[in-house]
This record gives C-alpha cells, sequence and structure tokens, in this order.
C-alpha cells in the first residue's frame, strides 16, 4: 500500500508539474495586435494569404495574438511601409522583394528580367541559400524576414496599343515600381518609364498620366485596372517573388515563443498563399480577356526583349554579391536540368 501511495503521489506530482509547465508556457503568450499593410485588395492571393497569416497567428496563440490587415495601399506604398517598418510604427509587410534592394542591394537579382521560366524556378532560388542569405541580410537594416510569397509573373498594359513585338515599347509611359532595375530595364526596351507609388496607378492610368503598368493578372484584375486600360501584352518579363517581413522593433519584443509562434504561422500562410496564386492566375487572365485586347509575343520576339535588357542585368550582376548570382543561376539550372 505505501508502495502504491507513494507512486500514486510520485505520478500527481509529475502532473502538477507538466500541468504547471503547460500553464507557465501558455502565460509567455502575450496580448497583442500587430498591424500587417498590403498593396493590393483584401480578395488578391496578397490579401487572402495575409488574412492566411492572420488566421493562423490567432489560433495557435490562442486568440492572444491578433493581426489588423490594411490592405490597398491605406497606409501608403512599399517604400513608405517598410520605412514604416524600420521605424517601429507598423508591424508587418509583404512587398515585391526586388524593392527591398533598396536596403539590401543583392535583392535586385530576384527581378533580373527574364530569369525565371516558371514558379518552381524561383522557389528553388528563394526557399534555398540564396533566399536564405538575402533574408539575413535584412537583419542590420531593421527588418526581419518571415518567409517569401508569390505575386506571379508581370505582364504589360496600355491604353494606346497591343505591344507585341519590341518596337512597340517605343515611347509608352509605363508606371514602373520604385527601383533603379525596373527603370533600366523600360529604357533599355524603349518606354518611358515613370516610378510611381502602387495606390496612385489607377488615378494616374484613369487621367492618362501615364499609358500603362505593368503586373500580374491577378493584381490588374483585382485592381480593375482593365477599366482604364484597353490593351493586355503577356509578356512575362519578370516573376515576383515576394518577400513577408517584420518590423525588428516588433521582433525584438516578442519572447521566444512568440516568435516561434509567428514563424510557424507565417511557413504555414506561405504554403496557401502560393497555391492561391497559381490557381488564380488563369481565372484572372480568363476574366481580363473579357474586358481587354489580349496578345501574346512570339518567342522569336522575346528573345529579342531578352536580348536589349541583358546590358542591364550585366550591369547591376557586376554591383551585386557576384558568389550569390551565380548561386542563383546554379539553383536555376538545377531544375532546368531535372525538367
Amino acid at each position: 500500500m505505501q508502495k502504491l501511495m507513494k507512486t500514486l503521489l510520485a505520478g500527481a506530482c509529475a502532473t502538477g508539474l507538466l500541468l504547471g509547465s503547460v500553464a507557465a508556457h501558455a502565460d509567455e503568450i502575450r496580448e497583442r495586435t500587430l498591424r500587417f499593410a498590403f498593396q493590393n485588395v483584401k480578395e488578391h492571393p496578397q490579401g487572402q494569404g495575409a488574412q492566411k497569416f492572420a488566421d493562423l497567428l490567432s489560433e495557435k496563440s490562442g486568440g492572444k495574438i491578433k493581426v489588423r490587415l490594411f490592405p490597398g495601399g491605406t497606409l501608403g506604398g512599399d517604400v513608405q511601409t517598410v520605412s514604416a517598418l524600420q521605424g517601429g510604427t507598423l508591424d508587418i509587410t509583404v512587398l515585391n522583394s526586388g524593392i527591398l534592394a533598396a536596403q539590401a542591394a543583392d535583392f535586385a537579382m530576384l527581378d533580373f528580367p527574364f530569369l525565371f521560366n516558371n514558379a518552381e524556378e524561383a522557389h528553388a532560388v528563394i526557399d534555398g541559400p540564396v533566399g536564405q542569405k538575402l533574408a539575413a541580410q535584412l537583419d542590420s537594416k531593421g527588418l526581419v524576414g518571415l518567409g517569401y510569397w508569390d505575386l506571379g509573373f508581370r505582364n504589360l498594359t496600355n491604353s494606346k496599343h497591343p505591344v507585341a513585338k519590341l518596337e512597340d515599347m517605343q515611347g509608352l509611359k509605363i508606371r514602373v515600381i520604385q527601383s533603379p532595375i525596373y527603370l533600366e530595364t523600360f529604357t533599355a526596351l524603349g518606354a518611358n518609364p515613370v516610378p510611381m507609388a502602387f495606390p496612385e496607378v489607377y488615378t494616374g492610368l484613369e487621367q492618362h498620366t501615364i499609358d500603362g503598368q505593368e503586373n500580374p493578372f491577378t493584381v490588374i484584375e483585382g485592381n480593375k485596372f482593365y477599366e482604364v486600360q484597353k490593351y493586355l501584352s503577356v509578356t512575362g518579363h519578370i516573376f515576383n517573388p515576394q518577400s513577408l517581413i517584420i518590423s525588428q522593433k516588433t521582433w525584438n519584443r516578442l519572447n521566444d515563443d512568440e516568435k516561434a509562434l509567428v514563424r510557424a504561422a507565417a511557413t504555414e500562410a506561405q504554403a496557401f498563399q502560393r497555391e492561391v496564386t497559381a490557381a488564380s492566375m488563369d481565372k484572372a487572365k480568363a476574366t481580363l480577356a473579357g474586358a481587354m485586347t489580349v496578345n501574346e509575343i512570339t518567342p522569336a520576339e522575346k528573345d529579342r526583349f531578352r536580348e536589349r535588357v541583358q546590358p542591364v542585368i550585366d550591369k547591376f550582376a557586376k554591383s551585386l554579391d557576384g558568389d550569390l548570382v551565380k548561386m542563383m543561376y546554379a539553383e536555376i539550372a538545377k531544375v532546368r536540368a531535372g525538367q
């Protein structure tokens, strides 16, 4: 009997310690609300990914960590939101990774025109050592990388005429991302690039301040650019991986348990968001075909585009980490060899 009592007491003590440990662990998750701003509408795959992240983090934290979404560029363009993250007045954003070249120059390599043939090649780069090394460069810039989402291949719209050949680009005023490589790429193609924050694009198109813009099908559809643009040319000139980033000031206020939950939610949201993007592209293109004049560019003509922008790639490659650029091309080559 004494032996049985000792066993029961030992079990009770162990159980008590375990319950106490769980309770103490739960107490480590504190009530907080994180502000998450992004450029696209909430219904866009970007917005759906943000909502999934918010739902996952709330679920994993027992409702203690909430995420408030600010879609549609309501808190400013990407440049402003990155600055707000660095200042600690905003917590999270997701944006085209190439825009982060203003913070860490090597991110520009992800915006090399005609770099990727498909999403699989892009994922091999951003999910491997290259993506990890790029994200690590943000640590000294007041930012922390949480993962990479997909925006998709960018295509050209304008109000003047179809772009079927290189000569059709001449003189078109095209809104581009506020990034040097975009400016030089479209200059090389003969257009007049106009850097402009995303929230200003629709008005710019409507008022004919600009002739056109370039974005993936889902962005063109979700933001109703078809209302103020007549022609859609499937150029597929740049594939946009997006970086999900959190303010380092916010990150430093989180304890280890909270950081683990944020990381876990980001990983699951990444997989979801990529699936949504892939599923949405064909549907968006079909919708746009009913509202705009759509044309494809022949492989031979696309080769002319590639040749024209090669000097831009060469120029930027020289200013970046040469070993990292080689690593990126090596990852792409591995995928192509296996296809």
